[in-house]
C-alpha cells in the first residue's frame, strides 16, 4: 500500500461516507453532463458491488486504498457500444478535478516517485465513473443472467457477501428500470432455499456444540476456546438467516451483526463466551445464547414451537441445544422438489467453505450441487 496515500488521507483530505460522496458525484457532476450532452439517453446510476462504502462501513482508514468518488453508469445493451466512447470523452473533458474536496482520481491513484499533494493528486489522469450494462455487471459477479430464472444451485453458489453488496449501496437513478427489478429479485432467498439454509446452519451447530466442553474437560483450553469461537460465528450467521439479512464476509461480520435486532440481547452473551474461562463458565452464556436462538426460531412460526431448554449431551456433562431437532423440523417444511433433492446438509457455499478463493469460483462451486 503506497505510504503517500496514507499520508494524504491522514493530513489533508476530508472524510465523508463514500455513499454520500458518490451521491454528490452523481448529482453535482455526472448528471449535469448527461443532461446537457445526452438528454434523451436512458441510463441508470448507482454505487453497488464491492467496497466497504457500499456496505456503509467505510471509515477514514478506508481512504488509503480503493476508495474515492466512485459511480457506476448503466446503459441499455443496444446503446452501450455507440454511447460508451462519447460519454467517456464527455466525462474526461467536463468532470471537475475534485468533488467536495476529494480528488476524483483518488480511487485509482497509483504510487509515484514523488509523494503528491492534494493539489497535484487532482491532476492525475482518470476518474472512477464506470460504464456497464446490467447484464454484464451481474454476470461478472454472480455468473448468471439477471433476467432469467435462477435454479437452486445458482442461489446456493452466490456468496452472501455478493448478495449483500448488490442489494446494498444506493441507486441514484434507474432510468432503465433494470436495477430495481434486479434488487427486488435479490431482496432475499426464495422461501424453500431459505429453509434449506436455516436447517444447514442449525446442522453446523449440532455437529460441534458438545466439543467446547469436551475439549475443556480434556484440559485443552485452547481447543475449547476455538470451538466456542466457531459456535459463536455459527450462531451469528444463524441470526442473519433468521432475520432475513445477508451476512457480509468476515471483516464486517461483527459490524453488521451489531445492526441486527437480536444483537442487543445476544452480543453481550457472545462476548462472554469468548472471554470466559474455564469451560464451565464459558458454557453458561453459550447456553443462554442457544436458548435465545431457539426462541428466535419459534417466533419465525415456520415449525411447531420447539423447546428452548438446553440438556445434557447423551448423559455427558455438557449442555447443548440438541440442534438436530431444529434441523429435522425445518427440513420437513421444504416442499420444492429441486430443493429437497439438494445434498442434505451441505447448505450454501458460505456454509461449507470460508475459502476466499473458493468463494470467487462460482462456476466450480455450482457443480457441487449439480453432480
Amino acid at each position: 500500500m503506497p505510504g503517500w496515500k496514507v499520508w494524504i488521507k491522514m493530513n489533508d483530505l476530508p472524510f465523508m461516507p463514500g455513499l454520500k460522496l458518490s451521491q454528490y458525484l452523481y448529482e453535482e457532476a455526472v448528471r449535469p453532463i448527461l443532461e446537457e450532452g445526452f438528454p434523451a439517453l436512458p441510463y441508470s446510476a448507482a454505487l453497488i458491488g464491492t467496497g466497504s462504502e457500499v456496505l456503509g462501513f467505510d471509515t477514514p482508514q478506508s481512504m488509503d486504498h480503493d476508495w474515492g468518488p466512485r459511480l457506476m453508469l448503466f446503459l441499455a445493451e443496444a446503446d452501450i457500444d455507440a454511447y460508451r466512447p462519447r460519454i467517456e470523452q464527455a466525462l474526461a473533458r467536463e468532470l471537475p478535478p475534485s468533488i467536495h474536496g476529494i480528488p476524483l482520481d483518488l480511487a485509482i491513484a497509483r504510487h509515484s516517485e514523488t509523494a503528491p499533494t492534494p493539489q497535484t493528486l487532482g491532476n492525475l489522469a482518470g476518474h472512477s465513473v464506470r460504464l456497464h450494462t446490467v447484464r454484464s455487471f451481474v454476470r461478472s459477479i454472480l455468473n448468471v443472467e439477471y433476467d432469467q430464472e435462477w435454479r437452486a444451485a445458482d442461489w446456493l453458489s452466490f456468496p452472501s457477501q455478493d448478495l449483500r453488496s448488490l442489494t446494498g449501496g444506493r441507486v441514484f437513478h434507474d432510468g432503465l428500470g433494470q436495477l430495481t427489478v434486479l434488487r427486488e429479485k435479490l431482496s432475499y432467498y426464495p422461501q424453500d432455499i431459505w429453509l434449506y439454509l436455516l436447517a444447514a446452519q442449525w446442522q453446523r451447530i449440532d455437529q460441534e456444540e458438545p466439543f467446547m466442553g469436551r475439549c475443556g474437560q480434556a484440559g485443552d483450553e485452547l481447543g475449547s476456546r476455538l470451538v466456542a469461537a466457531r459456535l459463536v460465528k455459527d450462531l451469528m450467521r444463524l441470526c442473519f438467516l433468521m432475520e432475513r439479512r445477508y451476512a457480509p464476509y468476515i471483516k464486517w461480520l461483527g459490524t453488521a451483526f451489531a445492526q441486527l435486532d437480536c444483537a442487543g440481547q445476544l452480543a453481550p452473551l457472545l462476548m462472554q463466551v469468548l472471554e470466559a474461562s474455564p469451560w464451565e463458565e464459558r458454557e453458561k452464556p453459550l447456553c443462554a445464547a442457544y436458548q435465545y436462538a431457539a426462541d428466535m426460531h419459534n417466533r419465525l412460526g415456520i415449525t411447531e414451537p420447539l423447546s428452548t431448554k438446553v440438556s445434557n449431551f447423551f448423559g455427558r456433562p455438557f449442555l447443548v441445544s440438541q440442534a438436530a431437532r431444529f434441523v429435522e423440523a425445518i427440513r420437513a417444511q421444504i416442499t420444492d422438489v429441486e430443493v429437497k433433492a439438494l445434498p442434505e446438509h451441505l447448505g450454501s457455499v458460505d456454509q461449507f467453505t470460508d475459502s476466499t478463493d473458493a468463494l470467487n469460483q462460482i462456476l466450480r462451486v455450482k457443480r457441487v450441487y449439480q453432480d
